[in-house]
C-alpha cells in the first residue's frame, strides 16, 4: 500500500465564492445550444414591437444619434447603428471564420469530400436564391438586392436544431454549421465587392502592409492577444477608408489565426510536474521565488495547450451570442408592418429567395457533388435529413438585415425586412415539422 497521503477532496477544487451561486446556473444557460437563438428571437421580436408601438420616433433616434471621434487628422462619425453594423459584426465575421477554420483544420471538414458536402450546399444556398431573385426582380428598383438572400442565419438554424436534441444526428449538426458558415463568408465577400464604395488605393495598400504585419509576427513567435487586437483595429480602420466593407476584415484575420498549439500535452505534464505542492519556505510576499516562477510557468503552459483559434473562440462565443447578435437585431429588426408590403414585389421575391430557392438549391448542388464522387454524405445522413435542413437554412434573418441595409433604400427596406421575417418564419417551422416527423422513435448518441 502506497504511503502518500491524498489531500482533503475540496483542496483539489479551486476555492468557491458566493458569485458562483448565480454564476453557475447562468454558465449553464449559455452552454444551452438554443439560447443564443432565444436571446436573438426575443431582440428581434421587441424591435418589433418597439417600431410599431407609440414610441417608435424615440426607438429609432436612439439608433441613429451620432458617435464620432479623431485621431490626428482621421476623423470617423457614424450613428450608432452604423457603429453596430460596421464594427462589432466584424468580430461576428471573425468568429465565424474561427469557426469554419477549425472545422476545416481540427474538425470533421479536413477530410476534403466531406468538406465538399457543406462547400457543394453553400454554394447552392447561394446562387439558386440570388438567380430567383434576380429573375423575379429583373429590371425593377429592388434588382441590387439578390445579396439579401444567400445566407443562412447560424443562430436560428442551429438552435433549431438544438430543440429537437438526440433525435438527429450529430452529422446533421456538422453539415448545417459548415454550410451556414461558408454562406456567411459567402455573403461577407459579396457585401465587401458589390456593396463597397470607390476604391482608395493608398487605404488598402495600408490595410495589406498591416495584414501583412500580422504575419510577420505570428512567424516570429508573438503570443500577446492585445497586440494582435490593435493591429486588427489598425486593419478594420484601413480597410474601412479603402472604400472595401470593413467587414471583410474579420474573415481575412480568422482565417489567419493559427490551430496549432505552441505547448504539446507531453510538454504540459512535464512542466506540471516541476511544480512546487508544498513549498518548503512559506515566505511572506511576492518575491521572485523558483516555486512562484514554476507556477508562472505551468500557468503559460496551460494556456497555450489550446491552440489561438480555441482560444479565441472560446473568448467570443459568449460576447457575440449574448451581445452583439441581439444589439444587431434590436438596432435593425425594426420596421412598420404595414399589410399591403406583403403583396410588394420585393416581398415575394425576398419570400421566394429564402423558402423556394434556399431548399432548391441546397438539395440539388448536395445531390449532384454525391453523384459525382466529388463529395461523400455521412452513413447517418439520410436525403430527408439532407431535405429537413435545406429548408432550416431559409431562416435568413442576421445576414439578410446586414445586406438588406446596404442594397436597399429606404422606399424599399420595409417591404425586404418583411419578406426576410415571412420567409423566416415559415423555413423554420417548415424544416423544424419535417425534421420532427422524420425523426419519430429515432435516437442518436450527442
Amino acid at each position: 500500500m502506497s504511503d502518500t497521503v491524498r489531500p482533503p477532496e475540496h483542496l483539489t477544487r479551486l476555492p468557491s465564492a458566493p458569485v458562483d451561486r448565480f454564476f453557475r446556473p447562468f454558465a449553464r444557460f449559455l452552454r444551452i445550444e438554443a439560447a443564443g437563438g432565444a436571446v436573438l428571437f426575443a431582440c428581434a421580436v421587441a424591435a418589433l414591437v418597439l417600431s410599431n408601438s407609440r414610441w417608435a420616433e424615440s426607438f429609432e433616434h436612439i439608433w441613429e444619434l451620432r458617435v464620432s471621434f479623431a485621431i490626428g487628422p482621421l476623423e470617423i462619425d457614424r450613428s450608432i447603428r452604423e457603429w453596430i453594423n460596421d464594427a462589432l459584426m466584424t468580430l461576428f465575421f471573425f468568429l465565424v471564420s474561427l469557426e469554419l477554420k477549425r472545422e476545416l483544420v481540427l474538425g470533421e471538414l479536413k477530410s476534403l469530400r466531406m468538406a465538399a458536402l457543406s462547400i457543394a450546399a453553400a454554394l447552392g444556398g447561394m446562387l439558386v436564391p440570388a438567380g430567383l431573385y434576380v429573375v423575379l426582380q429583373f429590371g425593377q428598383a429592388g434588382a441590387s438586392g439578390w445579396g439579401t438572400v444567400m445566407a443562412t442565419d447560424t443562430a436560428f438554424a442551429l438552435g433549431c436544431l438544438a430543440l429537437l436534441g438526440k433525435r438527429i444526428p450529430q452529422s446533421l449538426r456538422v453539415f448545417m454549421l459548415s454550410m451556414a458558415v461558408i454562406d456567411d463568408l459567402g455573403a461577407v465577400v459579396v457585401v465587401a465587392l458589390g456593396y463597397g464604395h470607390e476604391l482608395n488605393l493608398l487605404a488598402l495598400a495600408l490595410g495589406a502592409l498591416s495584414v501583412a504585419g500580422i504575419w510577420v509576427m505570428a512567424v516570429l513567435g508573438v503570443r500577446s492577444i492585445p497586440v494582435y487586437f490593435l493591429m486588427g483595429t489598425a486593419v478594420w480602420f484601413a480597410v474601412d477608408a479603402s472604400g472595401i466593407h470593413a467587414t471583410i476584415t474579420g474573415v481575412i484575420l480568422g482565417l489567419m489565426t493559427p490551430t496549432r498549439r505552441w505547448v504539446s500535452d507531453e510538454r504540459l505534464y512535464a512542466i506540471l510536474d516541476r511544480v512546487i505542492a508544498h513549498p518548503a519556505d512559506d515566505n511572506r510576499g511576492s518575491g521572485d521565488t523558483k516555486d512562484r516562477n514554476t507556477l508562472q510557468l505551468a500557468e503559460v503552459a496551460a494556456r497555450e495547450t489550446l491552440s489561438p483559434v480555441e482560444r479565441l473562440e472560446m473568448a467570443l462565443h459568449p460576447w457575440v451570442g449574448f451581445l452583439i447578435m441581439p444589439l444587431f437585431a434590436l438596432a435593425n429588426a425594426g420596421v412598420a408592418l404595414s399589410l399591403s408590403d406583403i403583396a410588394d414585389p420585393v416581398t415575394i421575391a425576398v419570400f421566394l429567395g429564402f423558402a423556394l430557392g434556399k431548399p432548391v438549391g441546397v438539395i440539388s448542388f448536395t445531390w449532384v457533388a454525391v453523384r459525382l464522387g466529388v463529395a461523400t454524405r455521412p452513413g447517418d445522413l439520410g436525403w430527408g435529413l439532407v431535405a429537413g435542413g435545406a429548408l432550416l437554412a431559409g431562416i435568413g434573418f442576421t445576414m439578410a438585415l446586414f445586406i438588406a441595409n446596404l442594397a436597399f433604400g429606404q422606399d424599399l427596406i420595409g417591404s425586404a425586412k418583411l419578406g426576410i421575417f415571412l420567409a423566416s418564419a415559415f423555413s423554420a417551422l417548415a424544416g423544424m415539422t419535417a425534421l420532427v416527423w422524420l425523426s419519430q422513435g429515432k435516437s442518436y448518441r450527442p
